[in-house]
């Protein structure tokens, strides 16, 4: 039997950047001013402006690595987020790189709409692997560990508990301690774990005379099961063992349990919290009863008394979440407690994809607010839910010390908080310059687009075409079709699995053209890609405004012979700042590859299957966290036939059982993209049985 280390981590580890290659072009400078800027105390805003495809998580892998502080990563999705995750990983495999996301496979927040006087119940599904892993992110974060990467969406700015709750209810054995049994047991039912007598599941405990068995909620190493036997009160061992048959693997010197979840707290905050909810509850009883709103008295005291009594039998009940105010014992109007909690006060925020993301953090509060409101004011939630909410921006900004917008298109935000401090990183390790950008005009626009798009082809190479509208990206769609022209059109009307073949139809050759609105601005890398062309170039509005004319154009930004070509009768300004920018990236990009007798060279063709998001990273290289990632590609490749192809006789009740099996499943293995089309199916399935 081998010895297996204690659970426990060295709190001063270094970070250990692993990589075959080293900075080159802009990003030696980069992380040079980035790093400066992190060592100056007056410096807490930067912005690292990076063109497509020049290497931005690299450099901010390298500036994590020289100024050894833990990280917060923020983006806007769970897809991208994932990709990062995967990234840093790869980077850092002998430190900390956690994922904290929403751990919702779907989610219908609870919700009232007066004009109808329809109430909607919260209905929502948990990723059980997600929850696990923003388990271990917290565990991480509190073990006093400083290498950490963590990888975060948005929903990092929800409240997630307290800290030092959750800090308390974490249970620590070591072999030689005295510990009444019956002390552990209950501390084992506080950290929400359940006593079984069957095969233990995670989070469970069994116990069999002097010994008790142990599965946490989650595991460091693969194996997180562990058995304490006593001698009268003291720990006599402590070992790892097999969940399924109980054998024994190996001993260690301690072991840390933690809850089952984040939101948790002790006994005598709960009776605290239960007295203060029966006043606040009177007081909102008496507030209805003065307007003479019987019904609204009753819903309110009907519904809070029956959270009360599961809340005092079995310490949570249903939509606990709206009474963290008073478990955490935080005063009215006071922000929830969150991850950034959880980092210590030294730790770097780094905002990817910022222009896309500041706006999403700014508009949360926003929603959660109005919805909440609502519900309160027809008596269905008592006013402390509206403090179960997401930070403001001004809390986001108090909270994160220092911050690093990265973007290939700061906002005004990013650029106002920086102050000028923007560091620019133009080259390319392909050495590509960024695609010429040619201006024509709209007479005779489509014989001349279809002219320039058969001449692509011919080289074998793709094109994309953005419109400004759904119904004229169709018309030239089928406009291309009459010309022999091999497209599809996408659109927000296209389900998002249908979005994924036919991106990866553009790969395989399928198809030669994509005719698209504003979907194909952000997050889609095709190599494939040299000619992108933009129609109503001249309609200033937000689909034309520089940020998204040069997202446009870095669609080609990838392929050597990139070129994008703009349709429209007028130089706006826009356009016009649009085409000065192409103009000093080019510049700048030619420079160097003139100097350092450089050639571009083509980028890595993007292949089958846009949701494997690590499809090109060494097996031997991803660790049991990361596998699932690895593995997303099933997901997209199993994706059932269309609604259209059921039959009448088929049993619908089992399809919705089938698709709800099958977004669980590529939930499981973080293909969100493919969990969403599931999830889809599934609701026009219900649609169809109650009709």
């Amino acid at each position: 039997m081998r010895i297996v280390n204690c659970f426990c981590y060295l709190c001063g580890m270094d970070f250990k950047l692993m990589a075959t290659y080293k900075p080159m072009g802009d990003q030696p400078e980069a992380i040079k001013q980035l790093v400066e800027g992190l060592n100056d105390s007056n410096c807490q805003d930067q912005t690292l402006l990076g063109v497509t495809g020049s290497g931005k998580t690299f450099t901010i892998a390298n500036v994590i690595a020289e100024v050894n502080r833990p990280t917060l990563v923020i983006s806007h999705n769970k897809t991208l987020a994932a990709q990062l995750y995967g990234e840093f990983k790869n980077f850092f495999p002998e430190n900390a790189v956690e994922y904290f996301v929403s751990y919702y496979d779907y989610y219908q927040p609870e919700a009232y709409l007066p004009t109808t006087d329809t109430y909607i119940e919260k209905d929502l599904s948990i990723n059980d692997e997600i929850e696990k892993l923003r388990l271990k992110t917290v565990a991480t974060l509190l073990s006093g560990r400083r290498d950490v990467i963590v990888v975060a969406s948005v929903s990092c700015i929800y409240g997630c508990g307290n800290p030092e709750a959750f800090h308390n209810t974490a249970i620590t054995i070591r072999v030689g301690d005295r510990y009444e049994r019956r002390v552990l047991l209950r501390r084992l039912v506080d950290a929400l774990y359940i006593r079984t007598e069957r095969e233990l599941e995670p989070a469970t405990f069994r116990v069999t005379g002097e010994t008790i068995d142990i599965m946490a909620a989650f595991g460091e190493f693969g194996n997180h099961c562990f058995r304490i036997e006593f001698y009268d009160d003291e720990v006599e061992a402590i070992y790892s063992i097999d969940a399924a048959t109980g054998q024994k693997i190996g001993s260690i010197s301690c072991a840390t349990i933690y809850p089952k979840s984040l939101f948790v707290t002790t006994a005598d905050r709960i009776k605290d919290a239960v007295s203060q909810i029966y006043l606040d509850l009177g007081e909102q009883i008496a507030h209805f009863e003065r307007e003479n709103r019987e019904i609204e008295a009753q819903r309110i005291k009907q519904r809070v008394e029956y959270d009360l009594e599961m809340i005092k039998e079995l310490g949570y009940c249903s939509g606990i979440e709206n009474y963290s105010r008073y478990l955490d014992g935080r005063a009215p109007g006071t922000r929830p407690f969150c991850l950034i909690d959880f980092f210590p006060k030294d730790a770097i925020t780094v905002i990817d994809e910022s222009h896309v993301t500041i706006p999403q953090i700014r508009g949360m509060f926003g929603g959660d607010r109005a919805r909440k409101e609502t519900l309160v004011e027809y008596g269905f939630r008592l006013p402390a839910a509206k403090d179960n909410r997401p930070l403001r921006l001004d809390e986001f900004e108090m909270l994160t010390n220092e911050r690093i917008y990265v973007s290939a298109t700061p906002a005004d935000y990013e650029l106002n908080k920086s102050e000028g401090v923007v560091i620019e990183q133009f080259i390319r390790p392909t050495h590509i310059v960024d695609p010429a950008l040619d201006i024509r005009c709209t007479l005779h626009q489509i014989d001349n687009l279809v002219e320039a798009t058969n001449a692509t082809i011919r080289r074998g190479e793709k094109v994309i075409i953005t419109t400004i509208t759904k119904r004229m990206a169709e018309e030239v769609s089928r406009y291309l079709d009459r010309v022999g022209i091999s497209n599809r059109y996408i659109h927000s009307d296209i389900e998002t699995m249908d979005r994924i073949r036919i991106l990866e139809d553009l790969c395989d050759d399928m198809i030669d053209v994509i005719v698209g609105v504003n979907l194909l601005r952000e997050g889609i890398d095709l190599p494939e890609v040299s000619l992108v062309i933009i129609l109503d170039a001249d309609k200033e509005g937000f689909l034309r405004n520089v940020r998204s004319l040069t997202q446009i154009s870095g669609r080609a930004a990838r392929h050597p012979n990139g070129h994008v070509i703009l349709y429209g009768d007028k130089i706006t300004q826009s356009l016009r700042n649009a085409i000065y920018e192409s103009n000093r990236r080019r510049s700048k990009q030619i420079e160097y590859n003139y100097i350092n007798e450089l050639l571009p060279r083509a980028a890595s063709k993007s292949g089958k299957g846009q949701s494997t998001l690590l499809s090109d990273r060494d097996d031997s290289k991803i660790d049991m966290v990361a596998r699932p990632l690895h593995e997303q590609h099933y997901a997209s490749q199993s994706v059932a036939e269309p609604m259209s192809s059921y039959n009448a006789g088929d049993n619908i009740e089992e399809l919705i059982a089938q698709a709800k099996q099958d977004m669980e499943r590529a939930a499981k293995a973080l293909d969100f993209m493919a969990a969403a089309k599931y999830r889809d199916r599934m609701y026009e399935l219900q649609a169809m049985l109650n009709k």
